[in-house]
């Protein structure tokens, strides 16, 4: 605090950056309401309407659909495969660890346009044919690093204590998962479930390589951004906003109760 001046200053400059970042995001939830055929002042007047033309817009429903459903399909994968890498990764040591641990953070590290040429590259090998489900597994198999990584740093943090003990009371490793290792990962596997929906519902870069005839919300988008912004993309952007808000709110609550439980 001294180093950067008064209190007064602090805050003023703290507020100025933060109004920097979410001044375009108030700015479009401002416009979503204007009474108006185009983004942009002045502003004529309160009103619903574009709200309206959303909800019956089939087009941008079913890819709003289409991202949800890729999105609940990617958590699924990396999950189901990230979790039980993250345990071996802690429990365990076999050859390669080390070199596992870091290809693990690959997928953070390389630009999504290459790991969508590489991922296209392949399905086409194979002949598969591009759908919502190439799209699951090329960001599933990208986003399962952020499973990884969140729970095997709360397993690193929780230690084997608990663990031993339960073994030698006599659980079996699925007794010892259910009510040791579970209870103890749960708020950040539940937040690394939350990032990787985040990031797979408004991801670009390997979705627009491996969509085909179906589109997911920001294909769609993308042709309209181009055109014309119209207040109805912003009455959509409002309202994913307001769900990505929600969304952390509870993943929020849902780590706090965590930790309160455990203390």
């Amino acid at each position: 605090m001294r180093a950067f001046g008064n209190r007064p200053f602090v805050i003023a400059l703290a507020s100025a950056v933060l109004f920097f970042l979410y001044g375009p995001i108030l700015v479009i939830m401002i416009f979503s309401f204007n009474d108006s055929q185009y983004t942009g002042l002045p502003f004529n007047g309160f009103t619903l309407h574009w709200y309206v033309e959303l909800f019956q817009d089939r087009q941008i429903l079913g890819s709003i659909w289409n991202s949800v459903y890729v999105g609940l399909g990617v958590v699924m994968l990396s999950v189901t495969f990230g979790l039980p890498a993250a345990i071996a990764l802690d429990r365990y040591n076999f050859p390669g660890k080390a070199v596992f641990r870091r290809i693990v953070l690959l997928p953070i590290v390389l630009p999504g346009i290459i790991t969508g040429v590489a991922l296209l590259s392949f399905y086409l090998t194979l002949n598969f044919r591009l759908s919502l489900h190439t799209i699951m597994l090329g960001q599933g198999t990208a986003l399962m690093c952020i499973t990884i990584t969140e729970v095997f740093a709360r397993l690193q943090q929780m230690g084997r204590s608990q663990t031993e003990a339960a073994v030698n009371l006599g659980a079996n490793e699925w007794e010892v998962f259910r009510h040791v290792t579970l209870p103890g990962i749960r708020s950040s596997l539940f937040g690394a479930m939350l990032i990787s929906f985040s990031i797979s519902f408004d991801e670009s870069a390997v979705t627009f390589l491996l969509t085909g005839r179906e589109n997911t919300l920001p294909m769609t988008l993308w042709p309209l951004l181009r055109r014309e912004v119209t207040p109805e993309v912003n009455a959509v952007a409002t309202l994913i906003v307001l769900v990505s808000v929600v969304l952390i709110v509870v993943g929020m609550y849902s780590s706090r109760g965590a930790k309160t439980t455990e203390g």
